[in-house]
Parts: structure tokens; C-alpha cells; sequence
């Protein structure tokens, strides 16, 4: 019985791991998609990546990964919170990489609400999250080559006493 929950455990595991993966490839796409490099450069020209010039269907489509990528990471943490924090243990890495993606959800959302309608922030502000956004990109990719270079893991199996 027990070889069995752990089984369907390993399971869920793989299958958060592979939404995160593809919510943090398309995110990755659809956001430089919102700058428009595709089209600048000719890359939706190419048959099949059209979709890639066209800036609200990259947009919405950014928004959609966004609200994937957020469940995939709360189905994760209060995984860990509840039953994870006895058998596994966050490294250093880990948490450096929650603490920017924490930051970039921050960021974004805030970026979400400044699209909406009767949103009143001042252009300094909207310039910093812009700008913050990009940044942060930056810095979690920097983290996640670093991370596979050196073979870094986000959690490491607790040692039992």
C-alpha cells in the first residue's frame, strides 16, 4: 500500500514538474512576445509562428501561463507546507529562485492591474515595474543556468536521526 502512494506521489510530482516547465517556456515566448522582437526580426513571418506578431493573442496567452504558472507554484508550496517539510528541505538555490519568482509574480500582477481600466498609476511607477519585470526575467534565468550548471536542486531529502 504504501509502495503505491508513493507511487501516484512520484506521479504528481512529474506532473507539477512538466506544467511548470511548459507555463515558464510559454510564459518565456509570450513575453518577449509583448516586446516585438517576432515581428521586428521576422521570426512570425516563418510559417507557423505568426501567432508570435500578433500582440493580444501573445498577450492574453501571457496572462493565461501567468495563472498556471501561480496555481502550479501554490499546489506546490502548500504541498510542501503540509507534508513536504518532513521528508524534504529547501535549499539555498531554491529559495533564491522562490524569492525572484515570488518578486516576478509581485511584479506582474501589479503590471495586470495597471492594464486595467480605472488603474491610476503614475508613469514612474509603471516604468519601475516594467523594468523590475524584465530584470527579474533576467536574474531567474541567471539563476536557472547557474542552477543546471552546477547541478544546484531546489529541495534536498531531509536526513532521517
Amino acid at each position: 500500500m504504501n509502495q503505491n502512494n508513493n507511487l501516484a506521489g512520484q506521479k504528481k510530482k512529474t506532473m507539477a514538474r512538466y506544467i511548470y516547465l511548459l507555463s515558464v517556456f510559454f510564459l518565456t515566448l509570450t513575453g518577449l512576445g509583448q516586446m516585438p522582437i517576432f515581428k521586428r526580426y521576422y521570426i512570425a513571418d516563418i510559417p507557423g509562428f505568426g501567432w508570435l506578431g500578433q500582440f493580444y493573442v501573445t498577450h492574453y496567452m501571457h496572462y493565461l501561463f501567468a495563472i498556471l504558472l501561480i496555481a502550479i507554484i501554490t499546489y506546490m508550496a502548500v504541498e510542501y507546507l503540509l507534508d513536504g517539510r518532513k521528508k524534504i528541505k529547501i535549499t539555498t538555490s531554491g529559495y533564491v529562485r522562490a524569492g525572484i519568482l515570488l518578486l516576478l509574480v509581485i511584479t506582474g500582477g501589479l503590471l495586470v492591474i495597471r492594464n486595467l481600466a480605472a488603474s491610476t498609476f503614475a508613469p514612474g511607477l509603471i516604468i519601475f515595474l516594467d523594468i523590475a519585470h524584465v530584470c527579474l526575467f533576467v536574474a531567474i534565468l541567471t539563476a536557472v543556468m547557474y542552477c543546471m550548471l552546477f547541478k544546484k536542486k531546489w529541495t534536498i531529502v531531509r536526513e532521517r536521526p
